[in-house]
């Protein structure tokens, strides 16, 4: 039987340059999308999955992200005074359980597979989430996230699971690309995989979308701090080198992802979730057919 997955790693320790200048003071995950930072839906994600133990992998000029997490004394003790229960209500229910968040710094940008293996003494010998907190999601039919169709999906096959999805065939230079062998319909077996392939030289149209549940042996991998793309330690050579040894499976992710990392993304994201909120849909609508009409 698979030991569960208790804990998630969320790597936020980049510079957010692709929507430079919001994010010359503000980190690119403390941007809001509607009345949440980005940071807070990615985290939310992995709460409706089942993780109790949320792992941070900060750099410089992030303690606004510990903040976030923590309690708001003034702001709190002013909400309770002047009766504002529904917010503080609301304020409050973001709030992780006491014990239940780790911050850990990563000194350099070395990349996505160092920033993971920064976490390595949090998570112990467990297996683990990892959820880059640009890309955030919204359920497909089943009404699950992508996050909690990854541990449905590790609970059947075990081993190393990676959200995917389809891209267009011209843009897969710019992703991981899976590899797929046998199908089980919502979950496949991956055979393969290579970070941003040459064009026309991609092995499927499966590409790494931001999830990932992983076994705790990727760390003696990525300590070896191996370079890749970009003169980075890449999470992804460190799983081709651990699929090697362990089964890797992908779920085909039937919602749909918001990378907030690029302005057009960001923007995207904000009017998704805003059109899924009922609380602001129907007054949103009104707006954006203003809009709309003006184009």
């Amino acid at each position: 039987m698979s030991k569960p997955i208790r804990k998630a790693v969320f790597p936020v320790a980049g510079l957010g340059t692709r929507v430079l200048p919001a994010t010359k003071t503000v980190p690119k995950e403390m941007l809001t999308v509607v009345d949440r930072p980005v940071l807070q839906h990615a985290v939310e994600e992995a709460r409706e999955a089942g993780i109790e133990h949320f792992v941070f992998v900060t750099g410089r000029n992030k303690a606004v992200i510990e903040d976030h997490f923590d309690m708001a004394y003034e702001l709190e003790d002013t909400l309770r005074r002047r009766g504002k229960e529904k917010e503080l209500n609301e304020l409050l229910a973001d709030l992780p359980k006491a014990g239940a968040t780790s911050f850990t710094r990563q000194q350099a940008p070395l990349g996505l597979g160092h920033a993971v293996w920064c976490a390595r003494d949090i998570v112990g010998a467990e297996p683990f989430a990892v959820v880059l907190p640009d890309m955030i999601t919204l359920p497909g039919k089943n009404g699950k996230r992508c996050l909690a169709q990854c541990v449905e999906a590790y609970e059947k096959h075990g081993g190393n699971i990676i959200a995917a999805e389809t891209a267009p065939k011209d843009q897969l230079h710019q992703y991981g690309v899976l590899a797929p062998g046998q199908d089980f319909g919502a979950t496949f077996e991956i055979t393969g995989m290579v970070e941003k392939p040459p064009k026309g030289a991609a092995p499927s149209d499966q590409i790494i979308s931001g999830r990932y549940i992983l076994e705790p042996s990727i760390f003696k991998i990525l300590e070896k701090g191996e370079k890749g793309a970009g003169g980075e330690i890449q999470l992804t050579d460190g799983m081709i080198a651990l699929a090697k040894k362990r089964p890797f499976h992908g779920v085909r992710f039937d919602g749909k992802t918001y990378d907030t990392g690029s302005k057009i993304g960001f923007l995207a994201a904000n009017v998704a979730f805003a059109l899924a909120r009922p609380d602001i849909a129907p007054g949103f609508k009104a707006e954006l057919k203003k809009i709309v009409g003006k184009i």
